[in-house]
């Protein structure tokens, strides 16, 4: 997504009504008016990112304080899947800060957000609220990831690869596997033969993200899969390397 003003306008008063209406659905209880209220008040200076912050804090306060409950009504609101490669932000981009509110409250409570992050996937994108799991339980995200990267799911299979990349833009440098990237590029092991375009262009960005910060240990990786007559993973290879002006004896 890029940061303009037409995006920035689906993040404000108008969103908060659309959460709002969703939520009374499901929660005859909420207090939608306080909710759209307190984002009226303050969303206007802010840029996309943040107003999708300000609406997460106002799911915050206006939800039930247990977070097993808040996250269980807005597992609620979320609806039919995205059966499609696209559409995840055109679509769906009013869960947006559903994802937020998972990754700002929910990392005391590994299982049952994983669970909210699956489902978040499956319509938008999880990729920004697996990373603070990513950063305090890094075994027991790297299981998931690997558990992901075998999903029929497609949504799934890139969260997989997108979930851990390590300069994801819009979000903080992810380095728990810095210096050592092998347990990542297992994960991408797994996903160097899928045959969907979202899956493979997730794998690429990462594979390329490695070769900013780590080019030795990526190089290795490029190499060994160089060897490869696989058509996807040839892709991955090529659209991985292009552009990086850095990189030397690109794979074609």
């Amino acid at each position: 997504m890029t940061e303009d003003k037409s995006i920035k306008n689906w993040f404000g008063e108008n969103l908060a009504e659309l959460l709002g209406e969703k939520i009374l659905r499901v929660n005859t209880g909420f207090n939608k008016s306080g909710f759209v209220q307190k984002v009226r008040a303050e969303y206007e200076p802010y840029s996309y990112t943040k107003r999708i912050e300000l609406i997460a804090d106002a799911l915050k306060q206006y939800l039930p304080e247990e977070y097993r409950e808040a996250i269980t009504i807005l597992i609620g609101i979320l609806g039919e899947e995205n059966r499609n490669e696209t559409g995840m932000f055109k679509n769906y981009y009013w869960i947006l800060p559903i994802g937020k509110f998972i990754e700002k409250y929910g990392v005391e409570y590994f299982e049952i957000s994983v669970g909210a992050i699956e489902e978040v996937t499956k319509r938008n994108t999880g990729e920004y609220a697996i990373r603070p799991f990513a950063r305090k339980y890094p075994e027991k995200t790297l299981a998931v990831c690997k558990n992901w990267a075998f999903s029929e799911n497609f949504h799934l299979r890139r969260l997989a690869s997108e979930g851990l990349r390590p300069k994801l833009p819009w979000a903080a440098k992810l380095d728990v596997w810095l210096n050592n990237p092998q347990p990542v590029f297992e994960i991408l092991e797994l996903l160097k033969e899928d045959d969907v375009k979202f899956v493979k262009k997730s794998v690429a960005n990462h594979l390329r993200d490695w070769l900013k910060v780590n080019r030795t240990e990526a190089m290795k990786v490029i190499n060994r899969w160089s060897e490869s007559e696989n058509v996807h993973t040839r892709w991955i290879l090529k659209h991985a390397q292009r552009r990086l002006s850095q990189t030397r004896n690109p794979v074609a």
